[in-house]
């Protein structure tokens, strides 16, 4: 769980990263642009992070609340599950910046294609095998950052000897 839950920050990290590095455009988009853009927000993957905010500050509220509370359990768990529809429907206000955001970086024609390859078989399925696949990269990324941790702790201590210096 905790490597999905870092996938998915790294997801939208990597894809905004490479947004930044594409051509910015003006600063006003169309509304075709914005448009194009929403759709790219909503079926890339990049949606699935914002539809997990809600639930998992809720489920935070609700642990904590029942680490002192815990006679209410009951009355607090409906409370939460009434109220989870009224606090989803401010995620539309942080897609609405999301889309303007990235239509702000791309051209109208980059947006058309790439709003086209995720609507496309290819690209539906590139956004199915994304969540294991970055779970895969993360747990990569750990070994990788572990060994080199302990590769560069070597190597300095090497070259510190040579100078006579025992670290």
């Amino acid at each position: 769980m905790t490597l999905r839950l870092l996938a998915k920050p790294i997801c939208c990290a990597l894809i905004f990263a490479a947004l930044a590095l594409s051509s910015a455009r003006a600063a006003d988009p169309s509304p075709a642009a914005v448009a194009d853009a929403r759709t790219i927000i909503m079926t890339s993957g990049i949606v699935k992070s914002f539809d997990a905010v809600v639930p998992q500050m809720l489920g935070v509220l609700e642990r904590n609340a029942l680490a002192t509370r815990p006679e209410i359990k009951d009355k607090l768990h409906a409370t939460l599950l009434k109220l989870e529809p009224e606090f989803m429907k401010s995620e539309d206000q942080v897609i609405s910046a999301a889309a303007l955001s990235l239509a702000k970086r791309m051209t109208d024609d980059d947006l058309k294609a790439t709003a086209a390859f995720f609507q496309s078989p290819a690209g539906k399925k590139y956004v199915e095998a994304q969540p294991a696949a970055l779970t895969d990269i993360v747990a990569a990324m750990q070994g990788w950052q572990q060994k080199l941790s302990t590769d560069m702790m070597t190597r300095v201590r090497e070259e510190l000897k040579k100078q006579g210096i025992e670290f």
